[in-house]
């Protein structure tokens, strides 16, 4: 082999390589998104002047994976206009698709689907049913398991929405989600995401905070955007609430962290910011 010959030969190795590590750590876009569901009693901020609004903004912050509540079937369908996206979800309401959604959606050229499904935040969580001292809806729990098409490395990523009125359920929600997620195979980066509908103060964000970690304290950089996420539509206001999270098990480093308060100029898209974490799996 001539000099030339072995330049090639060593320059291609060395791509190779390079290319292999950047795969091994290709970032991840996770987020958790609170769409309002949709209804005509929000005059001004009704889904129809808020969709593509949603849809920019996912697009735009180039979102890998992401997990929704309170999604009505016709929303859900309106994001399926983002053709990048495969999503796995049910009704709440009758475990088919009546009802509010906890959707995931995911980057189809990224992803693989390897399993996926749902349970209710409920003494019977194998059934659409209210549990403990909750009152007005069934709450969902859905989770899918992926491969990462880069480097082969699996996750197990869970959308939850927690009731809005129960003390009770809202910690017996935690401890359920918790044993859920224990009972599950080791080897998956795990990511627990969606409407805590609780402060940071309250006993299931510190049971989830001892279990696993809030990606908001362990990010590299500083987070950015507000604390809360809650911002009842009222805009130009500073939002007062931190009721969605981003939870990760071990072996997953977060690079940024953020509370994305996009708007269109005149509203915002949802009644709850995005969160947003870029995150690596080891």
């Amino acid at each position: 082999m001539n000099l030339t010959g072995l330049l090639a030969l060593i320059m291609s190795v060395l791509m190779t390589a390079s290319a292999a590590l950047a795969g091994d750590h290709a970032p991840i876009n996770v987020a958790t998104y609170n769409l309002r569901l949709n209804t005509p009693n929000d005059g001004p901020n009704v889904w129809g002047l808020r969709r593509e609004a949603v849809k920019a903004l996912i697009h735009y912050h180039e979102f890998d994976l992401f997990g929704t509540q309170e999604a009505l079937p016709e929303q859900i369908k309106d994001l399926e206009a983002l053709s990048e996206y495969t999503h796995v979800d049910v009704g709440r309401d009758d475990g088919k698709n009546a009802g509010e959604h906890s959707a995931i959606f995911y980057r189809s050229a990224r992803f693989a689907l390897l399993t996926h499904g749902d349970f209710w935040l409920s003494e019977t969580p194998g059934l659409p049913s209210k549990g403990w001292d909750t009152r007005c809806c069934n709450r969902l729990a859905t989770w899918v398991r992926l491969q990462d098409k880069t480097n082969g490395k699996t996750l197990l990523a869970v959308s939850v929405h927690f009731d809005h009125e129960g003390e009770v359920a809202r910690r017996e929600s935690a401890k359920l989600l918790l044993r859920w997620l224990k009972s599950q195979g080791a080897g998956d980066a795990v990511i627990a995401l969606g409407d805590f509908n609780s402060t940071p103060d309250t006993e299931q964000i510190l049971a989830m905070k001892t279990a696993m970690r809030d990606a908001r304290t362990i990010s590299v950089t500083p987070a950015y955007g507000p604390l809360a996420t809650f911002n009842d539509f009222k805009f130009g206001l500073a939002p007062i609430q931190l009721i969605d999270y981003i939870f990760l098990g071990p072996n997953i480093r977060v690079l940024k962290y953020a509370v994305l308060t996009d708007s269109d100029g005149q509203r915002y898209p949802s009644d709850h910011f995005p969160v947003l974490a870029r995150i690596e799996l080891e």
